[in-house]
């Protein structure tokens, strides 16, 4: 039923949505104003405007909040949805709008309308609507779990693309798809993979869509078989049954390709990299240089203490600097506290620190194992050698080996190296696997937003600096 309706399912949501927005805005003007409860002592703000100046920002404030959930893919469909992912894009949209509101404010210099108001409508639409989209879920899922709004698939094509994907359906029963069974031409009938048989030729296809008992093909053709495609995406459209394809070379390309336009020609990115527009590198670059010299200006007497430390500790530079590979796979000098008693330098260049090191000095040591060694790449940082979050830069020496070790490798130096990063709040750091610290900073390349910033910059504070892999 609900299959069938979709585009209505969705609309109804829009309007709950937006009758949500209502409800909330409304009680958070009731309990700012007339419940006599208060969270705030103060609020500069209250009781100087009427009631219909606060009525009337509804005009902008549903549309805006409808506008920013679409933005936030809060109206995709659900069936393959998490609903960890809807209630953080929840989150996210509500705190956009909700800046986006004061700004509006600041600018029309409209200074009595109530913050307090505002932080209670805040608090409560996310609640609200959170809760609502909590409900939706179950509710499908309990429908798909007895049998309905179930989807029949069919794949044409045997392969590991097919495999996987029948391996994520058998995972996840909750999106409510069926596999009905495989169409393959090199395959014998009956082969079977995990409950799902291999049923005919891809010929079939003829005599199977007419039947119009499936609700999608999926083509997940083996690389051999790719000359087949046009025909089959042609006979499936022809039928009118909604069509997908699965590639089989997804150990090549990620699962967040972005494809550009060129004169008509559609051309496909292997790598996604969204630190290579110029607005998000302006934005990060400016994110890095007022946080940046924040952090410095707030732990210079830490610093300072530190800086003694060392220079008692051992004879030597307070300051060590090491060359390491950066943005483009151009070298920089990397600052760190020096750890180490002094050393030539090609012995430093090709030996990584073991436990029980001899060289490492007591105060070094630790200042390795709480990573407050680190602290002076905050001016690599403000120099733009370095980002806040990044990978981990690596010495010349070791780029050199792991590029022919390990596949892909180099793509970290698309970007900024960084002091902190996804593969560091995750364990991988320090004499760790370089494999999935390289699987973890391609993540966090092709997944970059703000947000994700600020969240490995949060959970810093309570992973990052403790280092059991450092020695």
């Amino acid at each position: 039923m609900i299959k069938d309706n979709q585009k209505y399912f969705n609309r109804l949501h829009v309007c709950i949505d937006a009758l949500l927005v209502v409800v909330t805005y409304l009680l958070a003007w009731f309990l700012k104003f007339k419940s006599g409860i208060s969270f705030f002592m103060r609020d500069v703000a209250a009781g100087t405007l009427n009631r219909q100046t606060y009525f009337s920002a509804l005009l902008v404030i549903v549309p805006g909040y409808l506008i920013l959930y679409y933005l936030f893919n809060l109206y995709t469909a659900k069936r393959a949805s998490s609903m960890k992912r809807d209630i953080w894009n929840v989150i996210k949209a509500n705190t956009v709008g909700l800046f986006l509101f004061l700004g509006i404010l600041y600018v029309i210099r409209q200074p009595h309308f109530s913050r307090t108001m505002l932080f209670y409508f805040y608090v409560l639409n996310i609640c609200l609507d959170g809760a609502f989209r909590i409900v939706v879920f179950m509710v499908l899922q309990s429908l798909r779990a007895r049998g309905y709004n179930v989807k029949y698939i069919l794949l044409v094509g045997y392969s590991r693309a097919a495999e996987q994907y029948i391996d994520r359906v058998r995972h996840n029963p909750q999106w409510g798809y069926v596999v009905r069974g495989i169409l393959d031409d090199s395959i014998p009938r009956g082969t079977e993979y995990k409950g799902v048989r291999v049923i005919g030729k891809i010929d079939n296809l003829f005599y199977i869509l007419p039947q119009n008992k499936l609700d999608e093909i999926a083509i997940t053709l083996a690389l051999e078989q790719y000359g087949r495609l046009k025909e089959i995406v042609g006979l499936c459209e022809k039928s009118g049954v909604h069509t997908k394809f699965i590639p089989d070379y997804n150990s090549v390309i990620p699962s967040r390709p972005y494809t550009e336009d060129v004169d008509g020609l559609p051309v496909i990115n292997i790598r996604r990299v969204p630190l290579t527009n110029t607005l998000n590198i302006l934005l990060k670059r400016a994110f890095d240089l007022v946080a940046g010299l924040v952090i410095a200006i707030i732990v210079s007497p830490l610093l300072l203490v530190i800086a003694i430390a060392v220079k008692v500790s051992s004879p030597g530079p307070v300051i060590f600097k090491q060359e390491r590979v950066g943005l483009h796979n151009k070298p920089f000098q990397m600052y760190k506290f020096r750890s180490m008693r002094m050393q030539t330098p090609e012995d430093e260049e090709k030996e990584w620190t073991t436990k029980g090191d001899p060289r490492v000095t007591g105060i070094g040591r630790f200042l390795r194992k709480t990573s407050l060694d680190e602290f002076p790449q905050l001016f690599n940082v403000i120099k733009g050698d370095m980002s806040l979050v990044g990978p981990r830069p690596e010495r010349p020496f070791f780029v050199e080996k792991f590029k022919e070790e390990i596949p892909r490798y180099m793509i970290k130096h698309q970007v900024r190296p960084g002091m902190t990063g996804w593969a560091q709040i995750n364990g991988f750091r320090g004499d760790s696997s370089i494999r999935k610290r390289i699987d973890c900073d391609l993540y966090y390349i092709e997944n970059w937003t703000v947000g994700l910033d600020l969240r490995i910059l949060f959970l810093t504070i309570f992973k990052g600096f403790i280092n059991k892999n450092a020695y």
